[in-house]
């Protein structure tokens, strides 16, 4: 942090700690998670330890994640694991996986089947259902349910077509935080009958930060900084994997307009509004770096942010691919929320904005050179059938509280901490 004066709000993997038969603590003794943020991908990651001898793996944060999932390779075994057996009260899956042996993690037969989604792999794969301890910071939790994948099982999906493709080098699967019943924040509610409460704070660069999963309420010192927004549950599935009649698990927000220095951008209602083929909306996404903006939102989108950026004599230069507007950053000032460039407010139900300042809308994409983070989305949707028109991504939730109460299906969310002189640091 580069003051002593800035808080680091450090926050709690969990407002409740569990013994190892997933039972009641106190919030005295709670989980702590760190996140770390890859250079190279812009994606974040926690550790967890999981199994018997405990092995610590690097895992992606993915809000629409349904599960939790790893690499259990040939390097991997557990004397804990035990699959969950297909047809049983806890296989929430219709059918059966199995496997020719040598039997081991990633390696049963008569087992629940189980998703092992990357969005950024070029195929689905499939996994079993198991339980095995799982170690959040130095707890041991016991009871809860998460799949995994022998990558040594599959030599012709390598590179880019294997199931940690576009997933930092140092991570080994994804640690879902959606709507799913296998998620880790609604098995551990479910588990202490509380309703369903997380929150998540990503860190600035690469420093630490601290993602928290908050059963049941969060800390009362920080409502002085959030305002709250309704959760929209999108009707229809918008994962790789589509069923009739099954909502979607990712998070979205009713996104009314948009303004960029208080000029209400131009655009068509119904972009920003929920189809009935599942099209359209707001979501948050944490495997996304940057915002992406449907083409249709982008194009006005650009133009008006270069028109204010104009209006501020901002210098513009070539572009930076991804980025389309970018700037002499020496033509820039700089304030505690970043770069002083033209605001920007999603205006949500209830006329709450959620305001990105300069932290959160810029990027320094080479030497003396400042670029608009917000990229274009195009059209077609990828690894899902239908896309949504925003998509705000990691970079513009940097240092921004988010807290999703499922039960009440609402959002609180601070905006830029450094508003405040506090961060997720």
């Amino acid at each position: 942090m580069a003051s002593s004066s800035v808080t680091a709000i450090h926050f709690f993997l969990l407002s409740i700690a569990l013994f190892s038969s997933v039972c009641c603590l106190s919030a005295s003794n709670p989980y702590i998670l760190s996140i770390k943020k890859d250079q190279a991908t812009n994606l974040f990651y926690t550790s967890v330890g999981i199994g018997t001898p405990r092995q610590n793996f690097n895992l992606v944060i993915d809000l629409a994640g349904e599960n939790l999932w790893y690499d259990c390779d040939t390097n991997y075994n557990s004397s804990s694991y035990r699959p969950i057996a297909c047809g049983s009260k806890r296989c929430p899956e219709i059918g059966c996986v199995g496997c020719n042996g040598p039997f081991k993690p990633g390696c049963t037969n008569n087992t629940c089947p189980a998703n092992t989604i990357n969005p950024l792999a070029n195929f689905l794969f499939g996994g079993g259902l198991a339980e095995d301890i799982i170690f959040i910071s130095q707890l041991q939790v016991s009871g809860l349910l998460s799949s995994c994948v022998d990558t040594d099982r599959l030599p012709s999906f390598t590179g880019s077509d294997s199931p940690l493709n576009g997933l930092p080098k140092s991570s080994k699967g994804i640690i879902g935080l959606s709507r799913s019943q296998l998620a880790l924040p609604t098995q551990l509610a479910s588990a202490n009958k509380l309703p369903t409460k997380f929150s998540l704070c990503l860190p600035s660069s690469n420093k630490q930060g601290f993602t928290n999963l908050l059963v049941g309420g969060y800390p009362q010192e920080l409502s002085k900084f959030v305002q709250t927004t309704p959760l929209i549950v999108n009707p229809v599935s918008t994962g790789p994997v589509s069923v009739e009649g099954v909502p979607s698990k990712e998070y979205f927000i009713d996104v009314k307009s948009v303004k960029i220095d208080g000029n209400v951008l131009n655009l068509k209602p119904s972009l920003l509004s929920i189809d009935n083929k599942g099209n359209g909306g707001t979501k948050i996404s944490t495997m996304s770096p940057f915002t992406e903006l449907q083409s249709s939102v982008y194009k006005p989108f650009i133009r008006e942010f270069l028109k204010r950026a104009s209006d501020r004599k901002l210098k513009r230069v070539a572009s930076v691919a991804p980025f389309e507007a970018c700037f002499d950053s020496s033509t820039i000032g700089n304030s505690v929320t970043g770069l002083v460039v033209p605001t920007i407010d999603l205006v949500l139900q209830g006329g709450v904005q959620w305001t990105i300042h300069g932290a959160n809308s810029m990027v320094m994409a080479k030497k003396n050179v400042a670029c608009l983070a917000f990229v274009d989305g195009g059209t077609e949707p990828r690894m899902s059938f239908v896309k949504a028109s925003i998509v705000i991504g990691g970079h513009q939730l940097v240092d921004n509280l988010l807290v999703f109460d499922l039960a009440s299906s609402k959002l609180s969310f601070s905006s830029s901490l450094l508003l405040h002189n506090a961060s997720c640091s």
